[in-house]
């Protein structure tokens, strides 16, 4: 169900819960964490800590010093688009993994930055790509396949934790970099686009946190975005990467203040461009507070979509997805 931001929150607030103890008989847990939609639309976002903006764009201005480095190797037709491997450097000298699409036929007007979830990517997936946009497939550092790296853990061995000990040094703000990186990619092969960013869950929190700070984006389209809302994602068990950092959290409280710097929702309060939201009213991974204090923070700026359920197979997954695409599309094509 499309929510426009200027829309009627009360009305969208009516809209009939879906059966979800019919449809996870078998969950171990209430993945509403006792919210409905009206109660999510009201998720207070956290401020920023003294610093926030001043961090964020010295990372960014660092980022667009990197220079990148594209290998690309050789292309493969898929549909409309001409899809080559790619091997680019990111902040701090790591040498990452993904693919670049470009069209087959005819230059790009525009281009799609697309990110993943925390299990990576194996293959470029160009559903949400217009046949006459160019598009790049990063890989984040450290994650599966082709971005892992022996100096980074991956996923089940910690990653989320990745120097979380210090603001410079968390893997959440090399992540971030990494989107840029691959920006400066797809600018430097292509030339100068308007750029549109897409990333479901680990993607769509990396969005929020890299987007607000570079004028090369002109929209954003996230989904169950993850990393947001700390205060209550620390409080709320889940089956996702954030349980790691609640445990740790739980024996290291100085990590807290770390975390500030890291909030999705907190960054998306300087989100300045056109902005879709996928967010759920269920998911045991995300819990859905995070992904609704994300909306809630750029909600003069956004259009949300109210999907059932998030890292689950659900009965109306096929109806979310298909306006999900529709939307993307229609945002790239209006670049």
């Amino acid at each position: 169900m499309p929510v426009p931001a200027s829309g009627n929150h009360e009305v969208a607030a009516r809209r009939p819960s879906p059966p979800f103890a019919d449809w996870f008989p078998d969950a171990p847990f209430d993945a509403t964490y006792g919210y409905d939609l009206e109660a999510l639309l009201q998720v207070p976002v956290p401020p920023p800590p003294e610093g926030f903006a001043d961090f964020w764009r010295g990372r960014y201005t660092r980022a667009r010093g990197v220079h990148v480095a594209p290998e690309l190797g050789a292309p493969v037709r898929h549909g409309d688009h001409l899809v080559r491997p790619l091997r680019f450097t990111s902040l701090d000298g790591y040498r990452l993994g993904g693919w670049l699409a470009l069209p087959a036929d005819g230059t790009p007007r525009s281009g799609v930055v697309v990110s993943h979830g925390y299990g990576g990517r194996a293959a470029p997936d160009l559903a949400a790509v217009p046949a006459d946009a160019a598009a790049i497939f990063p890989v984040a550092r450290g994650l599966p396949e082709p971005s892992l790296l022996a100096e980074i853990p991956s996923p089940e061995q910690g990653h989320v934790l990745h120097g979380i000990e210090s603001v410079e040094t968390y893997v959440l703000g090399g992540c971030a970099a990494d989107v840029w990186c691959a920006a400066t990619v797809l600018t430097e092969v292509c030339g100068q686009l308007p750029l549109v960013f897409c990333g479901t869950s680990f993607g769509g929190g990396q969005g929020a946190l890299a987007l607000p700070w570079d004028d090369r984006f002109v929209a954003a389209a996230l989904r169950v975005p993850s990393f947001g809302q700390y205060d209550v994602r620390l409080a709320s068990p889940c089956t996702g990467s954030g349980e790691l950092v609640r445990h740790h959290v739980a024996a290291h409280p100085e990590a807290r203040d770390v975390l500030r710097f890291f909030d999705a929702a907190t960054a998306a309060t300087f989100l300045r461009v056109p902005a879709l939201l996928g967010c759920a009213l269920w998911d045991p991974a995300v819990p859905p507070p995070g992904q609704f204090a994300v909306y809630n923070a750029c909600a003069d700026v956004a259009e949300l979509q109210v999907l059932d359920a998030g890292h689950a197979e659900y009965p109306t997954q096929s109806e979310d997805d298909e306006e999900w695409l529709r939307r993307v599309r229609a945002m790239a094509v209006r670049a």
